[in-house]
């Protein structure tokens, strides 16, 4: 769900050219943008405990890109490393919506 949920505030612009006018993603990325942070850290921490547990390295990978996508805000507030985690988050941005729709294949991968 945390793929799902985060594919869907990063793919926004995308799914919502898909949606046409029935504005169905807006409306539920206006319910999930509060939670940004939630689903940021979600996706983080499920993505590296499936990682260290032998799962698809691939998987894993597109959940911390999108993780770091989603605590850009948060990140640049860490003062060890926040400088370099927010400008490695300001060069992923122009591939935000490409993560954001690889994060909900694979939560519809992983449902099923």
């Amino acid at each position: 769900m945390a793929n799902i949920s985060g594919g869907i505030l990063l793919g926004l612009a995308t799914l919502d050219k898909w949606d046409g006018d029935s504005n169905f993603f807006n409306k539920i990325a206006g319910f999930l943008a509060p939670f940004q942070t939630v689903i940021g850290g979600a996706l983080g921490i499920l993505a590296a405990m499936r990682l260290f547990g032998g799962h698809g390295i691939l998987f894993n990978v597109a959940s911390i890109l999108g993780a770091l996508l989603l605590l850009t805000h948060a990140l640049g507030k860490v003062p060890a490393f926040g400088d370099t985690l927010k400008k490695l988050s300001d060069k992923l941005m122009p591939f935000k919506a490409i993560i954001g729709i690889a994060l909900i294949i694979i939560g519809l991968i992983g449902m099923f």
